[in-house]
């Protein structure tokens, strides 16, 4: 098994651990979340990797961030992380690459490195967004942030607070990889 196929199965588990720690059918969830009964069905018994887009709404119909959902998949206790050590999840659809940098900790922030390919598109629903504060620090390449209505063009240095939660869609218009770190304030 491939460390890609072992956080599928952990990712999996999670959304059902998720589901059935709230006593919502698979019904309840693919009304709540607008992922269809037969997806989620899938993903929960890890016979299908979810798109980032799915698992932004899955964790926002459990009032969670996608990245609290995949901290709870993926992370031990401590307080140091070495990088080979750092859960790494591939979007399938758009070849997304999530690393989660900070240990699980006590405190209530995540950072995440995220590297967008060339050309790639991933939207996030409001609802991923409705119970956290973040940050996004553009570190190499150009990322055309849309929030909303508003459209930010970062480019190497560029820091950008996400104000109330609304639809999201992080594009990477350049022929070049962008990478990025996204910090999550959990609020307590």
């Amino acid at each position: 098994m491939s460390q890609l196929d072992d956080i599928d199965k952990r990712i999996g588990a999670r959304i059902r651990i998720e589901r059935e720690s709230r006593g919502w059918s698979l019904t309840e969830l693919a009304e709540r979340s607008a992922v269809s009964r037969a997806m989620i069905h899938k993903i929960e018994r890890g016979e299908s990797s979810p798109t980032a887009t799915l698992l932004g709404k899955l964790s926002g119909a459990f009032s969670l961030s996608m990245s609290a959902l995949m901290a709870r998949a993926e992370m031990q206790r401590g307080r140091f992380l070495r990088k080979g050590e750092q859960p790494v999840w591939v979007d399938p659809q758009t070849g997304y690459e999530r690393r989660h940098v900070s240990p699980k900790s006590d405190l209530p922030l995540d950072l995440v490195r995220i590297e967008l390919p060339a050309g790639a598109e991933v939207s996030m629903p409001a609802s991923a967004y409705a119970f956290v504060r973040q940050l996004i620090w553009v570190l190499a390449g150009q990322l055309t942030f849309l929030e909303g209505d508003t459209k930010h063009p970062m480019s190497p240095g560029d820091c950008l607070e996400l104000g109330p939660p609304t639809d999201c869609v992080f594009k990477n218009e350049s022929g070049e990889p962008c990478v990025y770190a996204v910090l999550v304030l959990r609020n307590a």
